[in-house]
């Protein structure tokens, strides 16, 4: 079997670090692995099949030779080395915003529309989506695909591992200092994080909605290629360090009873249906989702305020399906054109 060369940009980021796990997880062919980051991370290094790979500056670093580069770095540092890496042959896995609504560049998310994957060996990079709108749409599709959607009202409690390890680091300080009484001055988030909830996820735009809250409207959008889905979102950073979850109220073109829509997401690639009118007989973070590939679905009711409404709990692991998982099965499908 071919083997690639494969550079992780951001490798000392959570989602760089979890890279680096399923690498080795899902047995992906790694001929050399290039963990790259910022100069002051030069050195540190991580295990990696039985050795240890160094981190190495990406700024003085040559992409000749890289055959799939993944970048989880953020935008500003996609838009500067990104092109160096496609001008040098290497396909690019973005996992930023910078490239997500680029009309020539694929939005992929494999349970979704992995034919799209091949589009961008032509275009040399293939942007992985938000890691809210991910889950969304992989639990949504079974029911896209079967009756239509024409109408999305989403709230999002999102985990502070989406903002990354200084927001990590920023929630576990404060806890201690609310724990002993001590003062609190946030630096990450805009406003105390422990024991707190923010409605704030990113810049406000002109229209109100957060940026956040915009990726969810536009890429889900691109990812269904179906400019007339409404789409109403609301994100929320919660005080919890991984896993994200999304209340989901949908209005279906044509009626589905809830024991149909049960069925089809219990068949759905990626998605594990966990409901139960039980005490627990429902999918959260720390039970479910927390290291687990699966976007996770329970609380399925019929809407009690409109005809063809149905109601959903969603939680998956933004760190894991919502970031690194994705990638790394957009690097599968592309494996599957460059053998």
């Amino acid at each position: 079997m071919k083997k690639f060369s494969i550079a992780i940009v951001g490798a000392t980021g959570v989602v760089g670090g979890m890279l680096i796990e399923l690498l080795e997880q899902r047995r992906f062919p790694v001929d050399q692995l290039h963990l790259l980051a910022s100069e002051r991370s030069s050195g540190q290094r991580f295990s990696f099949r039985g050795s240890y790979v160094r981190v190495q500056a990406l700024e003085d670093f040559d992409f000749v030779g890289i055959d799939l580069a993944f970048f989880t770095a953020g935008s500003t540092i996609s838009a500067l080395h990104v092109p160096r890496a496609t001008a040098n042959g290497a396909i690019v896995v973005d996992n930023t915003s910078k490239y997500r609504l680029e009309p020539t560049i694929p939005l992929v998310v494999p349970e979704i529309n992995a034919e799209q994957t091949e589009r961008g060996i032509q275009a040399r990079i293939i942007a992985n989506p938000n890691c809210s709108t991910i889950q969304m749409v992989v639990a949504l599709k079974p029911i896209y695909d079967e009756v239509g959607i024409k109408r999305i009202n989403v709230s999002t409690y999102q985990s502070v591992s989406g903002a990354g390890t200084l927001a990590l680091e920023e929630l576990a300080m404060q806890t201690a200092n609310v724990l002993n009484a001590r003062a609190i001055e946030p630096e990450v988030a805009p406003v105390q994080m422990a024991f707190n909830v923010i409605p704030q996820i990113g810049v406000f735009q002109d229209n109100g909605f957060s940026e956040e809250e915009m990726k969810m409207v536009d890429e889900t959008r691109k990812i269904f290629d179906d400019p007339e889905i409404e789409i109403n979102p609301t994100c929320v950073r919660v005080p919890i360090f991984f896993g994200h979850s999304l209340a989901l109220h949908i209005e279906t073109r044509r009626k589905i009873q809830v024991a149909d829509a049960k069925c089809l997401l219990s068949d759905a690639p990626g998605v594990e249906l966990v409901d139960s009118n039980a005490d627990g007989g429902y999918p959260t973070p720390v039970t479910h989702a927390t290291g687990q590939n699966a976007v996770f679905v329970g609380r399925v009711r019929e809407d009690l305020s409109f005809a063809n409404g149905l109601n959903l709990w969603v939680v998956s692991d933004n760190s894991r399906k919502g970031a690194a998982l994705n990638s790394l099965q957009i690097a599968e499908e592309l494996v599957k054109h460059l053998i």
